[in-house]
């Protein structure tokens, strides 16, 4: 039986199965990204519902995990060379678990550059701009009467929508076949109805991002991946 009792994380959240994928996750824009692959790639896993408070993501035992304490994080008993390997970071997971499995990561070294570049590009711009652009317009900032810090954030998710809106362009996927790509830019397109942002961005007028997030949406591993780990 395997053994991951080095990993201090599973005093908190224990493994019932320890010989299958650890998933510590929240059904955020990030979180699902994990649970979306993990689904889609047919990898057995077993899920631990993190949640977003300090008792969870800054607990000593999460922090042994991801000492940047934010979701999602995984064990994988069967990592690299056989050794349990443990992972934080959504988009290094996604390329883990696209490089373990040969899974949608492309079949040329092209492709995985193409797949790659536009990961980043959810990493580095989509995600972190559209999360501070909830963050201005819902949450906290909301409060700030200084408009600047959400025009700005406004108006730099219009420019990323019409980017993604773009490439679109005659095609499904955003890399041309369905990648961790689409699992990490779709999910947070999706978040602009939770933010209550589409029409402050436009969200309608960006008609092939618009087809695309309903495509996403209807496929079956991304419907249980968006509701995994289930919310007590």
């Amino acid at each position: 039986m395997t053994d991951l009792s080095q990993f201090h994380v599973t005093r908190r959240w224990p493994a019932q199965e320890p010989s299958i994928l650890q998933l510590y996750s929240f059904p955020t824009p990030n979180g699902v990204k994990a649970s979306i692959a993990l689904e889609e790639m047919g990898i057995p896993y077993e899920p631990h519902l993190v949640t977003l408070s300090d008792t969870d993501v800054k607990s000593p035992e999460f922090l042994s995990l991801n000492p940047n304490n934010k979701i999602p994080a995984i064990i994988d008993p069967d990592g690299p060379d056989g050794a349990p390997l443990a992972l934080f970071e959504s988009g290094a997971i996604l390329l883990y678990l696209a490089e373990k499995t040969g899974k949608l990561i492309g079949a040329t070294a092209v492709d995985k550059a193409r797949v790659t570049q536009w990961l980043m590009f959810q990493m580095g711009g989509l995600g972190p701009m559209l999360g501070q652009l909830g963050f201005f317009y819902k949450f906290a900032g909301a409060e700030i009467e200084d408009p600047r810090p959400r025009e700005r954030y406004i108006n730099e998710s219009k420019r990323l929508l019409a980017v993604v809106d773009k490439q679109l362009e005659g095609q499904d996927w955003i890399a041309g076949e369905y990648s961790i790509a689409d699992i990490a830019i779709a999910p947070w397109l999706r978040a602009l109805d939770f933010y209550g942002t589409r029409e402050i961005t436009g969200w309608a007028d960006h008609k092939n991002a618009v087809a695309y997030l309903e495509r996403f949406l209807e496929r079956p591993a991304v419907q249980k991946g968006l509701v995994t780990p289930a919310r007590d």
